[in-house]
């Protein structure tokens, strides 16, 4: 059976970091024949065609780096617009035409694919905001239910929410609220599938250094001000989901 990791929003920020780290992992799992499930392939997802690609050459670089080539998953680039029900759909029709072809596991589910607004509620763009719930929200959820089917004891799935999940946030007013869903499906799924094994962990950062203010103001602020490091954000994180933590 093959078994693979799923990672969107893998052309940026801490996408690139979890299909980087989390390849590692499975190939280090793998070495060590673990009783966690490690990957034949990582399935990278995300609009941008050209950063899947470049986040693929650095996994096969990382892997000849790191002398585990034999151990890391293939990368596989799949460039989708996951937005909304139709982009969640698009993702079950991949995994349907890939039973088809052959029986797989889902070992580790990444919901990472996001972004955000800033302002004013009533100054900002009502479409893009939309927009924002259809992929943080819709997507998420979908993906999520579609993806089960093919998960069992000792798989993981990991959702990015924020800091921001806790409390309402002016001048981020739906994207706190985004956040706070996805904490709360998260907190809740957890509890369901705990009897099942699965292992479910929500990502809650607080400023992390990404193209998310870029994103966010429309390219007014560029960098995101004292902006934790993705790559130890992502790597707490995978520790936390191994461990089986609710939180991160």
């Amino acid at each position: 059976m093959k078994k693979i990791i799923f990672v969107s929003g893998a052309s940026s920020g801490m996408g690139v970091e979890f299909a980087l780290q989390a390849s590692k992992e499975s190939a280090i799992l793998k070495q060590k024949n673990s009783s966690i499930p490690f990957a034949d392939e990582i399935w990278l997802l995300a609009r941008r065609e050209d950063k899947l690609f470049k986040t693929k050459s650095m996994i096969e670089n990382e892997a000849e780096k790191n002398g585990l080539s034999a151990f890391y998953p293939k990368a596989v680039c799949i460039p989708l617009d996951l937005t909304g029900s139709y982009g969640a759909k698009k993702v079950k029709k991949l995994f349907e035409n890939e039973a088809k072809s052959d029986s797989f596991e889902i070992v580790l589910l990444i919901n990472n694919a996001g972004f955000g607004t800033y302002g004013e509620f009533y100054n900002t763009d009502v479409e893009r905001e939309m927009e924002m719930i259809d992929l943080n929200c819709t997507s998420l959820t979908g993906i999520t239910g579609f993806a089960l089917p093919y998960m069992k004891k000792g798989d993981r799935i990991i959702n990015t929410a924020s800091l921001a999940s806790f409390l309402p946030l002016g001048n981020f007013a739906v994207y706190g609220a985004c956040k706070a869903y996805v904490l709360s499906f998260t907190v809740a799924l957890r509890a369901e599938l705990k009897q099942k094994g699965i292992k479910v962990t929500a990502l809650c950062p607080g400023p992390v250094s990404t193209e998310f203010a870029a994103v966010a103001s429309k390219g007014a602020r560029l960098k995101v001000k004292n902006g934790l490091s993705a790559q130890k954000t992502v790597a707490h994180c995978l520790k936390k989901s191994r461990k089986g933590r609710l939180y991160s």
